[in-house]
């Protein structure tokens, strides 16, 4: 069965884009939040997005228009009764995660793939919650979700061959070149990208390099578009310690704790860009 109409629950900085890239590759999209306002805010997100698309020329009028006229906004988890693929993308919280999933277990027919944007958590320990763990996967996109190219999706033990080909062929469709994982903490960019992040940070807290010499060091060295404590910055010190402490929980590996100067700064409400200050200041 073809995915044509899917559910994006959440509309926030991932949401938002995951409902844009389905809508402009042809998908109806029924986008849920959970106000009012929420939806305006969302809806906002996604307008301005094309908008600079359109002003670039890289988008006519028209086509932003119809990408637009492909989206539903709404509050009601019911208006997810008829899509064929629901894309969770709300709050970093199982608990929360999961009971989402066995409401929409009860509103949504049988064929229904049920996905997660998860970056850390166990999409197992969500599927568990559902009567249909066999259709169950991640799709873990990357920020900004229509800039990167990139979509991991991973697959549980219950994951049926069928539903993970479908999941793989969405992600195609939206535009993004597919990775392959199974579903283990990390897949296989932040299994990889966590630990770079936090001995970065050791190398600043142990007097190795300044914060720039390290950050220009890996961008000039290594190619990096943007050096290591930057990209902390970007990502947000507070979700990279929350991920750490996570993939810390499951392997019990130093390479995944994080230190103390992250936890410092995380504790001072210095969480990077989104607070204006990180390791470097933004105000």
């Amino acid at each position: 069965m073809d995915i044509k109409k899917i559910g994006v629950v959440g509309c926030g900085l991932m949401g938002s884009g995951i409902a844009q890239i389905a809508a402009q590759a042809g998908l109806d999209v029924v986008v849920r939040e959970v106000d009012d306002s929420a939806c305006a805010k969302g809806q906002g997100k996604i307008d301005k997005f094309l908008g600079k698309a359109v002003a670039k020329g890289k988008l006519s009028e028209d086509d932003k228009a119809a990408i637009l006229g492909r989206m539903t906004f709404t509050t009601q988890l019911a208006d997810m009764s008829d899509c064929d693929l629901v894309v969770e993308a709300i709050i970093e919280n199982l608990e929360i995660k999961r009971e989402l999933f066995a409401a929409l277990d009860e509103i949504c027919p049988e064929h229904t793939i049920f996905a997660t944007n998860t970056s850390s958590l166990a999409v197992g320990d969500m599927a568990s919650a559902t009567n249909r763990p066999q259709n169950f996967v991640g799709l873990h996109f990357f920020n900004p979700v229509p800039l990167m190219k990139l979509v991991e999706v991973v697959r549980t033990l219950a994951t049926t061959d069928e539903i993970f080909d479908r999941a793989c062929a969405f992600g195609e469709k939206v535009g993004k070149v597919v990775v392959k994982a199974k579903d283990s903490p990390g897949f296989v960019v932040n299994l990889l990208l966590v630990p770079y992040l936090l001995d970065a940070i050791r190398a600043l807290e142990s007097g190795v390099a300044t914060k720039e010499d390290i950050d220009n060091g890996m961008k000039l060295g290594c190619g990096h578009p943007m050096g290591p404590l930057t990209l902390l910055d970007f990502v947000g010190l507070d979700t990279t310690m929350y991920i750490a402490d996570i993939m810390f929980h499951e392997f019990k590996q130093y390479r995944y704790s994080a230190p103390p100067m992250l936890r410092r700064l995380v504790a001072a409400g210095r969480h990077g860009r989104k607070t204006g200050a990180g390791f470097y200041d933004y105000n």
